[in-house]
């Protein structure tokens, strides 16, 4: 076995710190990084428009070669994800479970707090990549100032044209709805989640095999 000159082994994976350019929270220095302002400045809402201009299936596909993985801890590819997404059957919906309710965990909340237009875009991406036409956005109860951002750039993102009908004069459309939660952990389970969205007690459902 031979050592890998990038610090980890091929097939393994492995991080490194201190020399890979920062993504997710390369806004994150800026003191107005929650505003559509910042956001624009620093190629904001720029995948979308690219995404817009290409077929929803390439969109789709090109998430999956990626080999994108979620972050909640199991790592389930996000092209899979979104290709299990019903065909021929309405009304579908995009939740996205911004729950966090692990002890410790700040990942979501930071994310929403300091850069809710990314969250947003990558809403309408995967909107559009699937198919959909409506989304659900699911907030912890405590995160208040979370809810604050997300509020107000979702405003933005409504008054700019990036959220709603015809989103940058494309036929394709979207709202997002945003729904806070009441702190109950047992809701960051997605089932139960979704018994609170239609307003029943967020309790898990039973799910094969019984």
């Amino acid at each position: 076995m031979t050592s890998n000159p990038g610090g980890t082994w091929p097939h393994a994976p492995g991080f490194i710190v201190g020399d890979r350019p920062k993504i997710v929270t390369s806004r994150f220095e800026y003191e107005d990084s929650y505003t559509l302002q910042r956001y624009l400045a620093t190629d904001g809402y720029a995948g979308l428009r690219a995404a817009l201009g290409r077929p929803a299936s390439d969109v789709h596909d090109e998430v999956k070669n990626a080999t994108v993985l979620g972050r909640g801890g199991a790592g389930f590819p996000a092209g899979n994800k979104w290709g299990l997404t019903p065909q021929g059957v309405w009304p579908r919906y995009l939740v996205v479970n911004g729950d966090e309710s692990e002890p410790g965990t700040y990942k979501d909340r930071l994310l929403m707090e300091r850069d809710p237009h990314q969250l947003i875009e990558g809403c309408l991406i995967a909107c559009y990549a699937a198919g959909l036409s409506q989304c659900f956005l699911y907030i912890r109860g405590e995160m208040a100032l979370a809810q604050e951002r997300v509020a107000e750039a979702l405003n933005e993102a409504y008054a700019a044209g990036y959220v709603g009908k015809n989103i940058l004069g494309s036929k394709f459309s979207v709202d997002i709805v945003l729904h806070w939660g009441a702190g109950a952990y047992v809701v960051g389970e997605e089932t139960a989640l979704i018994e609170s969205l239609e307003g029943n007690r967020g309790m898990p459902r039973l799910k094969p095999p019984f």
